[in-house]
């Protein structure tokens, strides 16, 4: 057959490849930690249960739940298991979680996924229209964005338009106080003297050293240059106020705006 001709079964078609893990895609989902309030912080777990069974009915291939005392400390270990338990109590002893879908077809859920679906992508819009993810950082645009959506949050939190029990509404008859758990671990009076003294020890050991790393810092900031390199490089001679003080020199520092 001469050089480009067809078959007689026409132009060769592209063949796709096979179906296969690659084609699946896989996404993590966390808990909301704006939903983890520090008065009555027992019923946190309650509200991560709930958005743990959305999570685990849409089929994520990962899934963090956070733990009930988030709100007010680091995570005990007590605490980290109950968050664990509420994974496994779902996908082991609730039997809806065993049937794949088990809200596919459900009006409410397409109607929310829709609308999900449309405010997404009404964002992506957005962000498209400022030049793309850099150029809508460039703007403070997502940053704008998120204290917009925060301050609304918190107002109707404050007025009461968005109850939320034992923190605006049905409150107990103490008043639903912030309690910390007595197993929270605050450090003691020895221990904050020792730090301080590692910090001052730092200092004086590696001065000539900070004073150059700080240099080369500020340079790759001012030249716009990948400062991961020189930061890494930093941070072994210089305690996170130097760096910080250092940033603040050649950048600013950021004041919120609302």
């Amino acid at each position: 057959m001469a050089q480009g001709a067809c078959s007689p079964e026409g132009p060769p078609k592209a063949v796709m490849p096979e179906r296969g893990p690659q084609w699946h895609p896989r996404y993590h989902i966390q808990t909301s930690g704006r939903s983890l309030h520090a008065q009555e912080i027992d019923f946190n777990d309650i509200r991560t249960t709930l958005q743990a069974l959305y999570a685990i009915y849409d089929n994520c291939n990962s899934l963090h739940t956070n733990a009930y005392d988030e709100a007010i400390t680091t995570p005990t270990e007590e605490s980290v298991r109950r968050a664990m338990a509420i994974q496994l109590i779902i996908n082991k002893e609730l039997g809806l979680a065993k049937n794949e879908n088990p809200l596919q077809g459900s009006f409410i859920i397409e109607e929310l996924t829709d609308l999900v679906e449309e405010a997404v992508l009404a964002e992506f819009d957005r962000i498209t229209e400022r030049g793309g993810v850099l150029g809508a950082m460039e703007t403070m645009y997502q940053r704008s964005r998120i204290q917009e959506e925060s301050l609304y949050y918190e107002t109707l939190k404050h007025t009461g338009e968005y109850p939320i029990i034992g923190v605006n509404t049905f409150l107990s008859s103490k008043g639903s106080p912030t309690i910390l758990p007595k197993e929270v671990i605050r450090a003691t009076e020895e221990e904050k003297e020792a730090q301080i003294a590692t910090v001052e020890n730092l200092r004086a050991a590696y001065s000539a050293e900070a004073a150059k790393a700080i240099k080369d810092l500020q340079q790759a900031a001012i030249r716009n240059e990948n400062m991961f390199e020189v930061l890494m490089e930093a941070t072994k001679y210089c305690s996170l106020g130097q760096l910080t003080a250092a940033m603040f020199e050649v950048g600013g520092q950021y004041r919120r705006n609302m």
